[in-house]
């Protein structure tokens, strides 16, 4: 969707893309045109204050999970150190100067399988691992797969809405490279088949780091605004050296049907305590506050870190703000993204046949 245009798109049989709203404690449906707000230059928030939001849950965060970190890191170093002889440092610089689309697990994400399974131009893709499933199904190619979660949840997400068994998705593994956080539930490096590379992540807790470089000094680090596609960005910018940068899948909220995924999982079924925000077409749209605070994140990294920043997601809240989407985060349909790297194909008859009857401009 270039901006200006306008776009219905269908929800089922006989329904318009709807926007629900509450009238008189019933659900109502109404039309809903998908355009994108106009360009603002900056967010109506200081870059600190960003900054700020998307921390503001860091101290919980580390009460919750500092005992499962420091567990998971020493019995992944027994197992699969030193760490450093498989760090993710040894991809340093794959990609330097070229463009990377990073997968989030959105519910946008089902809307460009078909775009994706058919070829990316050679645009490396990473994806989150929550997506694993999907994506095989889909026959899209995946690069690099990134897991950030230390619990046991990702490992039932690998298998969770496929179209097949959790061993048939493990046994794919053998040839996909995973990059994975050093506590990392030790289970699903053990299910993993194919290659890994450990990366690690700053902590706002100085005993916790150094408890851990008790273990292994270890400072390949990866900073993530608390989220694995967090992390999936910062590895393509930092560690692979990528420009542009375009994320897909990256809603930050539900969709307007409360589809938390492109497929059906379980966090469909009870949204839980949420709070209404804007997308990127000017809608309301519900989201958990968490996931307001990754946006938040996201946005201070457009804001203030240099690079090309490109949405594909076609809806989500990055960049959007009531009064538009700011000017540091493109909004971009994915296959225009795409067609970007391809369009010397559209000649390439042109040029290795001078001959042809083929007779084409490309612009």
């Amino acid at each position: 969707m270039r901006d200006g245009d306008h776009r219905h798109q269908r929800i089922g049989p006989g329904f318009h893309l709807g926007l629900l709203r509450n009238l008189l404690g019933m659900a109502k449906t109404a039309e809903i045109i998908c355009e994108y707000l106009p360009y603002i230059e900056h967010a109506p928030m200081a870059p600190q204050a960003l900054y700020s939001q998307a921390c503001s849950s860091d101290q919980i965060t580390v009460v919750s999970w500092k005992d499962t970190w420091l567990k998971n890191y020493r019995a992944n170093h027994a197992k699969h150190g030193p760490f450093k002889d498989r760090g993710i440092g040894k991809l340093f610089g794959r990609y330097r100067n070229l463009p990377a689309l990073v997968l989030g697990s959105g519910p946008s994400l089902k809307d460009n399988a078909t775009s994706l399974a058919a070829g990316t131009a050679g645009v490396p893709v990473i994806s989150c691992l929550h997506n694993f499933h999907f994506l095989e199904d889909s026959g899209v190619k995946v690069d690099l797969y990134v897991t950030l979660d230390a619990g046991p949840l990702t490992i039932e997400e690998v298998s969770e809405g496929g179209q097949r068994t959790a061993e048939e998705y493990w046994a794919l593994t053998k040839d996909r490279t995973l990059l994975a956080y050093v506590a990392t539930d030790p289970r699903l490096l053990e299910l993993w088949q194919g290659a890994v590379y450990f990366f690690n992540c700053p902590l706002p807790d100085q005993k916790i780091l150094e408890e851990m470089d008790a273990v292994e000094v270890f400072h390949t680090y990866v900073s993530t605004g608390g989220n694995v596609l967090g992390a999936s960005m910062y590895i393509a910018k930092a560690i692979l050296g990528c420009n542009p940068i375009a994320l897909m899948g990256a809603n930050f909220c539900f969709s307007y049907l409360d589809k938390f995924h492109g497929w059906d999982s379980k966090y469909d079924k009870h949204l839980g305590n949420y709070i209404r925000t804007t997308d990127v077409y000017g809608h309301s749209v519900k989201t958990w506050q968490s996931y307001a605070n990754f946006k938040a994140w996201f946005d201070w990294v457009a804001e203030t870190i240099p690079g090309l920043w490109i949405n594909c997601t076609e809806g989500g809240t990055w960049g959007a703000y009531a009064h538009g989407n700011i000017r540091s985060v493109r909004q971009m349909e994915v296959k225009d993204f795409i067609r970007m790297y391809s369009l010397c194909e559209e000649i390439r008859e042109q040029c290795e046949n001078p001959e042809t009857d083929v007779r084409k401009i490309l612009f």
